[in-house]
């Protein structure tokens, strides 16, 4: 299929479908990774031997704690267990979730195709590269054309001889401060975005001015900022006048960490925020004007997410925050925008 016959269409994991289709969406989320790159083990014998014990209910809040210290936890390669979570999804009222596990961090195009037949889901595969930590070894001889070419076939033919094609740029993972390798990566996005119309996601670095020197980059390889989801601002903006100043842009604004209620954030400086506390930058930006914009998800990466062990699951944004946005006035038609109408503007090729 050519791009001119994709244009105005969404591409899923089992060929394109119209935009209205698409229903309540997640824009980034995670059926199945190989996050190991993450791993991190605490020092303290007395703690280290439960970094290599199987997630169960005895560890469980040991690990939600610091997802990142529980090897187990960062594993979710079961087909079925991807099903049975997308199931609890669907009966939500969800249509669609955008999975942006990229190259270095498992991605597996034949098992979300898979998941997608066996759910009827709308499933959204990311291309590209995820941070230079797990980029391949010969990255640095890889030119920027070459990088682009490789999206623009996982966009246009599929990835391999598997015949899935992807339906977005990324997320392109990016470091603070950003390595020569991501930067390149970036450049190639821009690349294949231009050829193929895809909107590019962004891993931004733990910085909060990590998103526009990102955005700069993306600028000056002629992406189109409108086209450009920011994701993780959660973690990343914690100032107003940052946030906005980055609303400014044109780019789409994603608070994709809604469940993630610990305050410890091993990765930063910075606190996590708490679900309240995202409900209240995501009302600010919607009294600024910026609720065409937003974009809303958990990525869920670990065990611990999964209703399975546990966890709030896919559901959580649609069973527990869509009310709590209607108790804090937000009207029904900007909540719909969040769920519906912004992700299926956005991930329509243009």
């Amino acid at each position: 299929m050519t791009n001119r016959e994709t244009t105005g269409l969404v591409q899923t994991v089992l060929g394109p479908v119209r935009p209205e289709a698409l229903g309540p969406t997640l824009t980034h989320e995670h059926l199945l990774i190989d996050f190991l790159c993450m791993f991190d083990p605490p020092d303290d014998p007395a703690e280290r031997h439960k970094s290599f014990e199987p997630l169960t209910i005895e560890n469980l809040g040991w690990i939600r704690y610091d997802p990142f210290r529980n090897r187990d936890n960062l594993l979710r390669l079961d087909e079925e267990s991807a099903i049975s979570e997308v199931a609890l999804y669907q009966q939500a009222g969800g249509g669609t979730i955008v999975d942006v596990t990229t190259i270095g961090i498992g991605r597996n195009p034949a098992a979300l195709a898979h998941i997608a037949q066996a759910t009827g889901l709308n499933i959204v595969m990311g291309a590209g590269y995820y941070t230079d930590a797990v980029h391949p070894a010969d990255m640095t001889d890889r030119s920027e054309e070459t990088l682009a070419q490789e999206m623009i076939a996982d966009l246009t033919t599929g990835v391999g001889d598997t015949g899935v094609r992807a339906g977005i740029i990324g997320e392109l993972g990016c470091s603070w401060p950003l390595t020569a390798n991501e930067r390149k990566v970036l450049r190639a996005g821009a690349r294949a975005q231009q050829a193929t119309g895809a909107a590019i996601t962004i891993h931004p670095g733990r910085d909060e001015t990590a998103p526009r020197e990102i955005l700069d980059v993306l600028a000056s390889a002629g992406a189109d900022l409108g086209r450009v989801i920011m994701g993780h601002l959660d973690r990343t903006i914690a100032t107003p006048e940052t946030l906005l100043d980055l609303a400014a842009s044109g780019c789409y604004l994603e608070y994709d960490l809604f469940g993630w209620e610990t305050s410890y954030y091993p990765l930063s400086a910075l606190n996590m925020p708490s679900d309240a506390q995202r409900i209240v930058f995501v009302q600010q930006l919607i009294e600024a004007g910026y609720g065409s914009r937003l974009l809303l998800a958990h990525d869920i990466f670990g065990k611990h997410a999964m209703a399975k062990y546990g966890g709030y699951g896919y559901t959580h944004v649609i069973k527990n925050i869509v009310p709590r946005f209607r108790e804090q006035g937000i009207a029904e038609a900007t909540i719909q925008a969040m769920l519906v109408d912004n992700p299926a503007r956005i991930l329509a090729w243009t």
